[in-house]
């Protein structure tokens, strides 16, 4: 039977006071007491906080986020960490929204609205950023998916600034290192008279803003010697980090993005171990022979190691002997019915857990059509675009473009004084229909609720560079007398040459 406890308005209990105020007024005493009731009934109540049977097993804590970091965080780095270098699922989950999130790169345009100066800050921008990458492994793009994916398997990951010498007249003299989770002395705490505290290795000031990061130079589990290593944590300020995580509640830190999914990931191991051995061991066992001589009790072949020890093996085709009786006995494997949708429902379980689409995860597009498909990407999209400029964006890239614009005021590459914004774009999402896509974006664009340039950078384009880009491949084109078919200036959108010029289409013609 359910249980209803739960659901039963409380008993407001009558107290000493209200047995006092009887004695002497009655109905005083029956009025307090039905007011007390009356509120007892106004109070909300919510099925989910109620105590009973059926809610006994379920434990919480109104622990803050930062307690419950402090004390989870380390293993759940560890633990999915662990789950990205060993399982299929989990790796995959990761790839899939660096792809998405990253992809090749997010882009920035230099927003002085001066096109002069515009140039400038672009051209200066690439150049320092093929070769931005303290080590010398990448460029800001790999650093930024990198980033990214330290972020999702880690929990949260530290950009440093390094100003270092420049080595030629245009090199803006700044490196960037990124540092994992694991370099930030978690373990250092202080509350100061002065009103600043640290946390987790984090400093903050009186207004409670960042201040400072305490860090190791070197990785904690670093396998050099101890004695190579430098152990102590030293204090960078906070304008020289870019720590990058995600906020779900008020936090300092981040956590894992598949921390919901770990578990069911563990189960899905554990039972595909199971089945594999229990599959292995139907199939070599083919029968067991009844009466046996008193030498062969073994249920497998006897097989001896270097030390002389019995060992019991199976192999494919075993037909194996036991005493007793004179007969022969077949295996016959158990069905598996079922097991095919419950594994499905698993990994339903684990890409909800890590925020991506199942069929993206895994591959499998059996139980997808294209308008289910197409609604589960747009809502994917929706959740990436959100990331990218409420996290990537401004916690990453925008502190380094900041960087960027001071190194190169300082190195006398960029002018004093003056504002360089940047506007950033993200990477192009690919269609699922290209061409209905395209229609819209021009139908779009015909009707004014967008400009071109709009859609260019929606693609991931400089609207600046594609038109400079057309402007130089159209004068070469015409100087050596062609016309593409591609050429909207000389050709119609039905593949027919203009008669005209450009500015006055034919007459019933749709340009």
């Amino acid at each position: 039977m359910p249980d209803h406890r739960d659901q039963t308005t409380p008993r407001v209990r009558w107290g000493l006071m209200d047995s006092a105020l009887s004695a002497v007024a009655p109905r005083t005493a029956a009025r307090r007491y039905a007011a007390r009731v009356a509120i007892s009934n106004l109070r909300r109540d919510y099925d989910a906080a109620g105590r009973g049977r059926g809610t006994a097993g379920w434990s919480s804590r109104g622990t803050a986020a930062d307690a419950e970091i402090a004390a989870d965080g380390p293993l759940l780095r560890h633990r999915m960490r662990d789950l990205v270098r060993n399982n299929p699922m989990a790796a995959q989950a990761v790839q899939v929204l660096v792809n998405n999130i990253v992809g090749t790169g997010i882009r920035p345009r230099a927003a002085t609205g001066d096109a002069s100066l515009n140039r400038q800050v672009d051209a200066l921008w690439k150049r320092w950023a093929s070769g931005c990458d303290q080590h010398g492994h990448t460029d800001f793009h790999g650093l930024l998916g990198l980033a990214v994916r330290e972020m999702i398997e880690g929990g949260d990951v530290f950009a440093i600034r390094r100003t270092v010498k420049a080595t030629g007249p245009r090199d803006v003299p700044l490196r960037i290192e990124l540092r994992e989770a694991d370099h930030l002395d978690a373990a250092r705490f202080d509350s100061r008279s002065d009103g600043s505290r640290i946390s987790q290795g984090i400093e903050y000031d009186r207004s409670g803003r960042r201040a400072a990061y305490w860090m190791f130079s070197d990785h904690p589990g670093d396998t050099s010697p101890v004695f190579s290593r430098r152990l102590d944590s030293t204090r960078l300020p906070a304008d020289r980090v870019a720590h990058l995580f995600e906020r779900q509640r008020v936090q300092s830190r981040g956590v894992p993005w598949g921390t919901p999914a770990m578990r069911a990931i563990r189960d899905v191991d554990d039972w595909q171990q199971a089945e594999l051995v229990r599959k292995r061991t139907e199939a070599c066992l083919v029968g067991i022979v009844f009466g046996a001589d008193e030498d062969q009790q073994s249920i497998a072949p006897v097989v001896e190691d270097a030390s002389g020890n019995r060992i019991e093996q199976f192999e494919p085709g075993l037909i194996a002997y036991a005493r007793g009786g004179k007969d022969i006995k077949f295996n016959q494997p158990s069905s598996t019915a079922g097991v095919y949708e419950w594994h499905r429902v698993q990994l339903h379980i684990i890409a909800a857990g890590f925020r991506v689409p199942y069929a993206l995860m895994t591959g499998d597009l059996s139980q997808t059509s294209f308008s289910s498909s197409r609604v589960g990407l747009n809502e994917f999209r929706r959740m990436v675009e959100q990331l990218q400029w409420q996290t990537v964006i401004p916690m990453f890239c925008a502190p380094i473009w900041r960087w960027f614009v001071d190194a190169a005021v300082m190195a006398g590459l960029l002018p004093e004084g003056t504002e360089i914004p940047a506007e950033w774009g993200p990477p192009k999402f690919e269609s699922v229909n290209p061409l209905q896509d395209a229609q819209a974006d021009l139908l779009e664009v015909r009707a004014g609720f967008s400009t071109l340039p709009q859609q260019i950078a929606r693609r991931g384009y400089d609207p600046d560079e594609v038109l400079a880009e057309w402007a130089g491949f159209a004068k070469k084109s015409d100087a050596a007398g062609l016309v593409f078919d591609s050429d909207p200036r000389r050709v119609t959108k039905g593949g027919l040459v203009q008669t005209t010029e450009p500015t006055s289409p034919p007459a019933g013609e749709d340009t």
